[in-house]
């Protein structure tokens, strides 16, 4: 994900919590991150439009300040989206698992997520068997990311799934340049710039993400860098209409409804 002082200076205001009982996590945090510490506050009092990381006893999360914003962006696997991917996605008839070669493989690949976000992806192929190496270079993303991997592998249920997944904080150009097969399959989602008008239908909680992380603007120089370090192949989940990235045309391409799935083929997974 994206991480620039332009696109993120502006509107993050710092680390805050909901009491004083989490002040010392939430101080804590705002060291590693290196931002202001604003102690406990109430955010739908403070100024609208501003960005908070924010501590509660829920977790780690994201939040806009102001009435009326959208609530908090936070990494929860036991509940929500990922639970129900987790119960009913449909396992290995999910697009992206037939995308990574869950479906017909005879063993279970390795995975690096490249741009990992929020993880929901990386959890679902985790939850199948893969084992995941997920890359994250926003600081404020990879403390969500921590936070809910934290309180996950605190879960029985959870847990084997979260053994599966490490995170790393990287810059993924940087480091598949640097890499040489570094896993069977390379897993790419770049965040895709926003066209016009078309910004207003993005959900709720990406917009808040848009805010912190901004557009992937050097997306295309991942797809080469992939297709060096991968061993079979490379997967770059793109919006449904949206072009490929610049490079090699794909070998294949899997669409669902509002996503699709470009295959880079180096290699039979067997």
């Amino acid at each position: 994900m994206k991480n620039t002082e332009d696109s993120v200076g502006a509107a993050l205001l710092g680390v805050a919590c909901g009491e004083a009982s989490l002040a010392p996590e939430a101080e804590g945090w705002a060291q590693r991150l290196q931002l202001p510490y604003l102690g406990p506050q109430a955010p739908r009092e403070m100024a609208p439009g501003g960005l908070l990381v924010w501590l509660d006893h829920q977790g780690l999360a994201l939040r806009v300040t102001g009435r009326g914003a959208p609530g908090p962006v936070i990494v929860d696997f036991s509940g929500g989206k990922a639970a129900f991917r987790r119960l009913h996605g449909g396992g290995r008839g999910q697009l992206v698992a037939k995308a990574v070669g869950l479906s017909r493989a005879r063993r279970i690949p390795s995975v690096l997520d490249a741009t990992a976000g929020l993880g929901q992806d990386a959890f679902v192929l985790a939850t199948l068997g893969c084992s995941m190496l997920l890359l994250e270079r926003s600081p404020v993303v990879h403390a969500l990311l921590e936070d809910g991997l934290a309180r996950a592998s605190q879960d029985p249920e959870l847990a084997p799934i979260i053994a599966r997944m490490k995170l790393q904080a990287a810059d993924a150009a940087g480091y598949l340049e640097a890499a040489e097969e570094v896993a069977d399959v390379v897993y790419l989602d770049p965040m895709f710039p926003h066209r016009g008008q078309q910004s207003a239908l993005v959900k709720k909680e990406m917009r808040v993400f848009r805010d912190l992380v901004g557009d992937d603007l050097d997306a295309d120089r991942l797809l080469p860098a992939a297709l060096q370090a991968a061993r079979c192949r490379v997967v770059v989940k793109r919006p449904r209409k949206a072009p490929p990235l610049a490079g090699p045309a794909p070998s294949h391409a899997l669409e669902g409804k509002s996503s699709r799935y470009d295959l880079y083929t180096l290699r039979a997974l067997d």
